[in-house]
C-alpha cells in the first residue's frame, strides 16, 4: 500500500503539503495569520479524517449543534458541518478516504452516514497516540507516513471488507460521474435493487443513488469554483437544468451556488487534493 508525497504547495495565506495512494489522500494544511474563523465545510464523496495539529481548539460542528474537537471523523455528506476557531495559528492533517476503504478501517460506515464523530469513539486510545506523534514530528513527510503506518496497521488486521459488487458499484459512480442508474448497477452485479441498496447502504454509508448524487454534486460545485456559470456546470454534470443543481447545493451544503463557489476551501481543492479518491 504504497504512496508517494507532493512537495509542499503554496497557496494564498495557506502552506499545504500533500500524500496520496489509491484510495488515501492527505493534506497537511500550515499558516500563521488564518481569517477564517467560521466557515461551512463543502461535503465530497469521502470520508474525512482530521488531526488538529495547531496552537488554537478546531471545532467541527455539525446541523444538530453536536461538536467534535482535535480528532474528528466525517462521513459522507454531513449536513451542514462547519468549521470554527481557525482565527489565528493554525495547523493540520486532514484524510480523505474511499469508502472502499472506510468500511474495514473505520468499520462503522452505515453509522456515520452523515455524521460527525470523535475519531476515539472509533479507534480508542489509538487516536491519541497517533496525534500526539503527530505533533511531535518535525515534518509533513514524517507526519504523513505516521498516518500511512496506522492505516496499514488497521488495514492488516480488518476483520471486514466491501463485497466485490459493492466495490464495482462505486467505481461504477465514479467513473460516470454518478450519471449510472440503480437498476442498470444492480444488473451489472446480479443483484436485486432491494439487496444493492442493502448492502451498499451498510458497507458505504448511504444509499446508492445518494451516492451518485453526491458525486455528481462534487463536480458541479468544483465547476462553479472554477469560475463557471451556474447553468452549464448543471448541464455539463448531467442535471436537468439548473434547478435541480440548486436543489443538490442547498441539500448537500445548505447553500447556493455563488455561495459555495465561494469556499475559500473548495478554491484551494486543486492544490490540495489533486488526485481523486477511488
Amino acid at each position: 500500500m504504497g504512496g508517494h508525497l507532493r512537495r509542499t504547495a503554496r497557496a494564498p495565506r495557506w502552506r499545504i503539503a500533500t500524500y496520496a495512494r489509491p484510495g488515501v489522500a492527505m493534506a497537511g494544511y500550515g499558516d500563521e495569520a488564518n481569517e477564517y474563523g467560521d466557515i461551512a465545510l463543502v461535503p465530497h464523496p469521502a470520508l474525512t479524517l482530521l488531526f488538529d495539529l495547531g496552537e488554537r481548539p478546531f471545532v467541527v460542528e455539525d446541523a444538530g449543534g453536536a461538536r467534535q474537537r482535535e480528532r474528528v471523523v466525517a462521513g459522507l455528506a454531513p449536513v451542514r458541518a462547519r468549521g470554527r476557531g481557525l482565527a489565528g495559528r493554525s495547523e493540520c492533517l486532514q484524510l480523505r478516504l474511499s469508502p472502499l476503504l472506510g468500511y474495514p478501517l473505520l468499520g462503522a460506515a452505515a453509522d456515520l452516514r452523515g455524521a460527525v464523530v470523535a475519531l476515539d469513539d472509533l479507534w480508542g486510545r489509538e487516536a491519541v497516540r497517533i496525534q500526539e506523534r503527530l505533533r511531535a514530528a518535525g515534518t509533513w513527510p514524517d507526519r504523513f507516513a505516521i498516518v500511512a503506518a496506522a492505516l496499514e496497521r488497521r488495514h492488516r488486521d480488518a476483520v471486514r471488507t466491501v463485497e466485490p459488487e459493492v466495490a464495482h458499484c462505486w467505481r461504477r459512480l465514479t467513473a460516470t460521474g454518478g450519471r449510472v442508474r440503480v437498476d442498470r448497477l444492480a444488473a451489472e452485479v446480479g443483484w436485486s435493487r432491494t439487496r444493492l441498496w442493502s448492502r451498499f447502504g451498510a458497507q458505504v454509508g448511504i444509499t446508492p443513488k445518494r451516492a451518485g448524487q453526491l458525486i455528481r454534486f462534487d463536480r458541479a460545485v468544483h465547476r462553479l469554483a472554477a469560475g463557471h456559470p451556474a447553468a452549464s456546470a448543471a448541464i455539463d454534470c448531467g442535471y436537468v437544468d439548473q434547478s435541480h443543481l440548486h436543489r443538490d447545493v442547498a441539500s448537500f451544503a445548505g447553500a447556493t451556488p455563488t455561495e459555495v463557489a465561494a469556499s475559500p476551501f473548495l478554491a484551494l481543492d486543486h492544490v490540495a487534493w489533486p488526485t481523486r479518491y477511488r
